[in-house]
């Protein structure tokens, strides 16, 4: 699919897009983040991956647009992590965790 990123243009497939991020450790997710495989990046971090392009030639909103386009799923702010692991303090039951 042709997609146009920083004004330039780029010709993007989903399964590309997923074999160049499958090497690729996300860096902690903070604003507009997009899942792509079981990991979620930051849509910036992805645009410059695929671009090749420094982060600050194009907006989020065209990586979002872009990648929601291709399939897949972005976010406003990262999903919530569940709380309440194993051997986490919320999860025993005589743990208080208020201070009082």
């Amino acid at each position: 699919m042709r997609c146009v990123i920083a004004r330039f243009p780029f010709d993007l497939v989903k399964s590309e897009v997923e074999q160049s991020m499958e090497s690729i450790q996300p860096e902690p997710a903070v604003g507009v983040c997009v899942t792509i495989g079981r990991r979620i990046y930051p849509v910036k971090q992805v645009g410059q991956v695929i671009t090749k392009q420094d982060r600050r030639d194009f907006t989020a909103y065209e990586v979002r647009r872009a990648l929601t386009q291709l399939g897949f799923t972005c976010h406003d702010a990262p999903p919530a992590r569940p709380q309440g692991g194993p051997g986490e303090p919320s999860s025993l039951p005589w743990a208080d965790t208020s201070l009082g």
